[in-house]
C-alpha cells in the first residue's frame, strides 16, 4: 500500500523519481520514509496532501485515505494569528525552510503542540514544485519544558523573597546565582561579590578551631558568626552564616559517558545585627568594668613605679657621697657611718616599696578581632571624646584576619594610644580637633593608623615619647608610663609603633601587628 502511495506521489512529484533513481535501492527510500517515526507529508504548492506515511497517521489519527486529497489546512486549529500563516507560505513559496511551532487539532479535535519543519522542493531551476512537511507532536515536552520552567521561576521567587542573604559559589568562590538579599548587602557594603569575604573569614574561623567547630550532616559548617566592620563609624554587621554542598550534573556533551558533577557551595547567612547590638552593649559595660579596674592597678603601679624612680635616685647620689667620704676620712667617719646607715634603710624601704607594685597578670593567647577590638576602645573612650569635642573618622577594612595575641594588653595598647592622642587635642587653641583611626592587612600583618589633629611631636621627640616618665608637654604634666607599656605590648606581639607626622596636621601613629608572630 505504501508503494502505491509513493508511485501516486511520485507522479504529481516528478522530483522523487530522481530519488529512487539507480544506486539507491527504491525500496530503501520507500521504507525509510514509510517507517520514519516523525510524521511526514508531501503536497502540492497549494498545500494539498498527496502523501503521508504510517507515523503520520499515528500522530494526526487521520488514515492515509482521509489525508490524501485533502488539505493540510484540516490539521490547523484556527488559533493561531493569521500573520503566522502569511508569514510561514511568503518564506515557502520563496523557497526558504520554515519551521516552528504551531498548535494542531487531531481527527478527533483535541489539540496538541506541533514542531514543524517545511521544506519546499525546488527544480534545476528554483521553481518550487511540492512542499515536504514533518512534524511531531511535542506537548508533553512542552509541559514538561514548562513545569520546569514554572519551578524554576517558584524556586527564583521563594529564594528572592527569603529574609536571609542566600549565594551559590563554585570552586573558585565564583557567585553563580544570589538573591535580593546578597544584592542589597553588596551596595550597603560597596563591594562587588561580599562572598568570597565571608568564606576567607569562615574558613579561617574554621582553620582556628582545628576542625572542632559545630557541624550537622549535610552541612559544610553550620551558624558561623561573622563580623563585618563598615567605615563611618556606623554598627557592625553580624551574620550567621551555614553552608552546604549542592551538586550538579555536567550537562556538556563530553561528559555524557563520564557522568562528570559539579560541586557548588549554597551560602546562607542570615544577619542577627540587632542580637549582637544588644550583646554587645552587655559585654562592652562588663569590659568597661575590668578596663576600670586595670586602670586603677595601672594607675597605682605607675605611681608605685614614679616613686622609687625618685627615690632611686637621691639614694644613688648619696651612695656616691659615702663613697667620696670614705676615700677622704675612712669608712669609719662618723657622717659615713651615718649614711651608710640612712643609705641601707633607704634601700630596704625602696625594696618594700618595689614589693607593692602590683604585678601584671598573664593572659591567654587566642584570636583576636582587631576592628572589634578598636571598636571596643572606641567605645570605652566615648565620654572622654565627647568631652573633648573630638569627631572620629572610623576607617576599617570591612573584614580582617584574626591576629594570635592577648586582647586586653592589645586594648591597653591602643587605649594607651587614643588617650595620648585626646589629651594631645584637648589643650587650648587646637580647634579642629579630628581622630582618625583606621586598619588594613598587608603583607601578613595587620597595620592601624591613629592621627590626630593636635600640634604634633617634635622630631627629635619621636623615640623619647617610648621612655618611661617622659612628657612633651611644657611645664612637664603628667608622667608616666603609657606610650613604654604600649610599646612593649607590641613588642611582645611582635610588632613595633612608630610616631610621626599626619599628612595634614598633627601626630600620625602606626602600629604594625604580624598575624603569627615568631615565639
Amino acid at each position: 500500500m505504501a508503494n502505491e502511495q509513493l508511485k501516486t506521489a511520485a507522479a504529481s512529484a516528478p522530483w522523487m523519481a530522481d530519488a529512487l533513481a539507480p544506486g539507491l535501492p527504491p525500496q530503501v527510500f520507500q521504507h525509510t520514509v514509510s517507517q520514519a517515526d516523525m510524521a511526514i507529508s508531501i503536497t502540492d504548492v497549494h498545500g494539498n496532501i498527496l502523501y503521508v506515511n504510517p507515523a503520520f497517521t499515528r500522530v494526526t489519527g487521520y488514515t492515509t485515505d482521509e489525508a490524501i486529497g485533502k488539505n493540510q489546512s484540516i490539521l490547523s486549529n484556527k488559533t493561531m494569528p493569521p500573520a503566522l500563516y502569511q508569514s510561514l507560505w511568503q518564506k515557502i513559496s520563496q523557497g526558504e525552510v520554515w519551521t516552528g511551532r504551531l498548535i494542531n487539532r487531531h481527527k478527533d479535535g483535541s489539540q496538541y503542540l506541533a514542531e514543524l519543519s517545511i521544506s519546499p522542493i525546488v527544480d534545476a531551476h528554483g521553481k518550487v514544485l511540492n512542499y515536504l512537511g514533518m512534524h511531531r507532536d511535542i506537548t508533553e515536552v512542552h509541559r514538561l519544558e514548562y513545569q520546569v520552567r514554572n519551578q524554576k521561576a517558584l524556586i527564583e521567587s521563594v529564594v528572592d523573597a527569603a529574609p536571609v542573604v542566600i549565594a551559590l559559589l563554585d570552586v573558585d568562590d565564583r557567585v553563580v546565582l544570589d538573591n535580593h538579599e546578597y544584592k542589597k548587602l553588596q551596595a550597603d557594603l560597596g563591594m562587588a561579590e561580599p562572598a568570597p569575604m565571608l568564606m576567607s573569614a569562615i574558613r579561617a574561623s574554621l582553620e582556628l578551631e582545628s576542625g572542632k567547630g559545630r557541624r550537622t550532616s549535610g552541612y559544610l559548617f553550620l551558624d558561623r558568626e561573622v563580623r563585618i566592620d563598615r567605615p563611618g563609624g556606623n554598627t557592625p554587621r553580624w551574620f550567621s552564616c551555614s553552608g552546604s554542598r549542592v551538586r550538579e550534573d555536567d550537562s556538556t556533551a563530553d561528559a555524557f559517558l563520564a557522568g562528570r558533577r559539579r560541586d557548588y557551595l549554597l551560602l546562607v547567612a542570615k544577619e542577627i545585627t540587632s542580637l549582637r547590638a544588644q550583646q554587645e552593649k552587655v559585654r562592652v559595660a562588663a569590659l568597661q568594668a575590668v578596663m576600670a579596674d586595670e586602670d586603677r592597678v595601672l594607675a597605682l603601679r605607675e605611681s608605685l613605679a614614679a616613686a622609687t624612680f625618685r627615690i632611686e635616685g637621691p639614694l644613688n647620689m648619696m651612695a656616691s657621697v659615702v663613697a667620696m667620704l670614705a676615700r677622704r676620712k675612712g669608712e669609719t667617719d662618723p657622717m659615713s657611718v651615718a649614711l651608710v646607715e640612712a643609705i641601707a634603710a633607704g634601700q630596704q624601704a625602696l625594696e618594700e616599696l618595689r614589693s607593692m607594685i602590683p604585678g601584671e597578670t598573664r593572659e591567654a593567647i587566642g584570636p583576636v578581632n582587631l576592628n572589634e577590638l578598636l571598636r571596643d576602645v572606641l567605645d570605652l573612650s566615648t565620654s572622654h571624646l565627647l568631652a573633648a569635642g573630638i569627631t572620629v573618622s572610623w576607617k576599617p577594612q570591612a573584614m580582617l584576619p584574626a591576629l594570635q595575641g592577648a586582647p586586653n594588653k592589645l586594648r591597653s595598647l591602643f587605649k594607651a594610644l587614643i588617650d595620648n592622642a585626646i589629651e594631645a587635642m584637648n589643650v587650648r587653641g587646637c580647634r579642629e580637633r579630628e581622630l582618625t583611626l583606621a586598619s588594613k592587612e598587608r603583607r601578613g600583618e595587620i597595620e592601624v593608623l591613629i592621627e590626630d589633629s593636635g600640634p604634633g611631636i617634635d622630631n627629635s621627640q619621636h623615640l623619647k615619647v617610648f621612655e618611661p616618665f617622659h612628657t612633651t608637654k611644657r611645664g612637664g604634666g603628667h608622667l608616666g608610663t603609657g606610650l613604654s607599656s604600649a610599646q612593649q605590648v607590641a613588642a611582645d606581639h611582635g610588632g613595633y609603633i612608630e610616631i610621626g607626622p599626619a599628612a595634614v596636621r598633627g601626630c600620625r601613629v602606626r602600629v604594625l601587628l604580624p598575624l603569627h608572630p615568631r615565639p
